[in-house]
């Protein structure tokens, strides 16, 4: 085989490789924001005045500090969408 040959097969194998590379091995499921639910600095955002982000929250089920968790899975968990005050221990709903 000539080495202009080898040459363009290397080249065509190397963009190939890159092509690969690039493209998303797959989309990531949907997620919401679930308030209450978070174990105490466990939390992924949003903890209140004072805090700064992630891994902040303060106590366990803290209701102004959200954990992202499957759609639709959120009020199943005991959990809410929206912030609320208080850190009662969420009550899972079984459909």
């Amino acid at each position: 085989m000539k080495s202009s040959s080898l040459a363009a097969i290397a080249a065509a194998a190397s963009l190939a490789a890159a092509v690969a590379a690039a493209a998303p091995v797959s989309a990531a499921a949907p997620q919401e924001k679930c308030f209450g639910v978070a174990l105490k600095g466990h939390n992924d955002c949003k903890a209140g005045p004072g805090t700064s982000c992630a891994g902040t929250s303060t106590s366990d089920y803290q209701g102004n500090a959200w954990k992202f968790v499957p759609a639709g899975t959120c009020v199943n968990q005991g959990g809410t969408l929206d912030a609320h005050a208080g850190n009662a221990k969420p009550v899972p709903h079984h459909n």
